[in-house]
């Protein structure tokens, strides 16, 4: 008796330690078309189209059994058929009038990582194939260390499918009053993905680099932040607002709101992947306690530096500080999508005129990644470049906090200041 009951609370145990998840769809799911307006905070919705699947990734901590049903089953009309695929791995289920879930199956994980989790419809007697709100995972392979959207709280659903920043924080001498900041980027081609900015040149209160728009558009951005803490440029009061001393030929220049406000401008030029671009941004503070900050652009194809803007800011008068680099991607529904780039060539230049190469820098993530929401972020080096590398549910990671050291090789910039337009 007391052997049966041993094995009896060991069995019940094993089962109640078996993780189970819910995973819900949607900040963690992807449609094979970009245009597609299916993937709601909701989940999968208004799905009526076959052509349009879906993919939902989860990363894994560990190997064995994976067990998944779908949950939250609504407005089930009629019968359909849905196949639901790990790893290529196919399984086919029916869905049915009054059915809230239903189980999709069990797979094998033999590897740990990002398990991508596709679904598509074959087959529907009514219009609609039904709304889907999350998937429940459990098994062996799942524990409290699986990575995914756990919730919508902070609007994660949205910076979730946009996926992981992650940033290059250089270590500059703390001695030096830093007034120029140079900078080479080049993206590898393939890499120049709709929805990336590749900001080459920051610091503590803007940044500048290069942005894929559209599939006809790209720019040069540079911005300037407010010290008035707004998402809205016209709450700022004219004591705070940053000013545009000047900008170059054809650029635009503005206000920019909703991550911050401050001064805002871009010049279109379609840049291109493989080539190597020139960044550099100045920063001289004023007796007014202001500080103007100008920024330069050179693209081999123009064969000389371009004025981008001039803004001054109030409220602060500094050097650079902060100095850093960073890749994001700006549209959700490209955030299964990998992209990278490499820096490389970083000098700054004091106030007396002596140049440093910066050759140590510390890698971070956003709080996307910090919350182990998302997991596909790195970084690293290649020679004498630093490269950062996000989205696209690749597993090996780089450790946040990391620190990097390239190779320095080549001699300083040079530019004559005085000749800069």
């Amino acid at each position: 008796m007391n052997k049966f009951l041993s094995l009896l609370f060991f069995c019940l145990f094993t089962i109640s330690s078996i993780a189970q998840v819910s995973v819900p769809l949607g900040g963690n799911t992807f449609a094979n078309k970009t245009e597609s307006k299916n993937i709601t905070n909701s989940g999968i919705q208004n799905w009526s189209d076959p052509s349009t699947s879906f993919k939902v990734y989860v990363r894994l901590a560990k190997k064995g059994n994976l067990v998944i049903s779908l949950n939250q089953l609504k407005k089930v009309v009629g019968k359909s058929e849905l196949s639901i695929s790990v790893n290529r791995s196919q399984k086919r289920i029916e869905v049915n009038v009054g059915e809230e879930s239903v189980l999709a199956g069990e797979w094998l994980i033999k590897d740990t990582g990002y398990v991508i989790i596709e679904v598509k419809g074959l087959k529907k007697t009514g219009e609609l194939f039904p709304e889907i709100g999350s998937l429940n995972l459990s098994g062996t392979s799942v524990d409290k260390n699986a990575s995914f959207v756990k919730d919508n709280e902070g609007n994660f659903f949205y910076w979730g499918r946009r996926g992981p920043s992650v940033h290059l924080n250089y270590e500059t001498p703390e001695s030096k009053e830093i007034e120029w900041f140079y900078s080479e980027v080049t993206i590898p081609r393939g890499n120049d993905l709709q929805g990336s900015f590749f900001m080459a040149n920051g610091f503590a209160e803007g940044y500048f680099g290069m942005q894929v728009n559209s599939p006809i558009e790209r720019r040069i951005l540079f911005s300037v932040w407010s010290p008035y803490q707004t998402d809205n440029p016209k709450e700022i009061p004219d004591s705070h607002k940053v000013k545009l001393l000047k900008k170059g030929k054809d650029v635009a220049a503005g206000e920019f709101g909703n991550e911050g406000a401050g001064g805002q401008s871009y010049l279109k030029f379609n840049w291109i992947a493989g080539q190597t671009y020139s960044f550099l941004v100045q920063a001289i503070p004023s007796a007014d306690n202001s500080t103007t900050y100008t920024s330069y652009f050179f693209a081999p194809e123009r064969g000389k530096w371009a004025l981008i803007a001039s803004f001054k800011r109030p409220q602060k008068q500094t050097y650079l500080k902060r100095i850093h680099s960073f890749v994001e991607n700006f549209l959700p529904e490209y955030g299964n999508q990998s992209r990278k780039a490499f820096f490389k060539n970083q000098w700054v230049c004091d106030n007396k005129g002596e140049w440093t190469a910066v050759s140590t820098a510390r890698f971070t993530t956003d709080n996307t990644g910090n919350k182990g929401y998302r997991m596909d972020f790195g970084g690293g080096v290649n020679g004498e470049a630093f490269f950062l590398r996000n989205g696209g549910f690749f597993s090996d990671f780089t450790q946040p906090k990391t620190t990097l050291k390239r190779k320095v090789e080549k001699v300083k910039p040079i530019i004559n200041f005085n000749y800069l337009p």
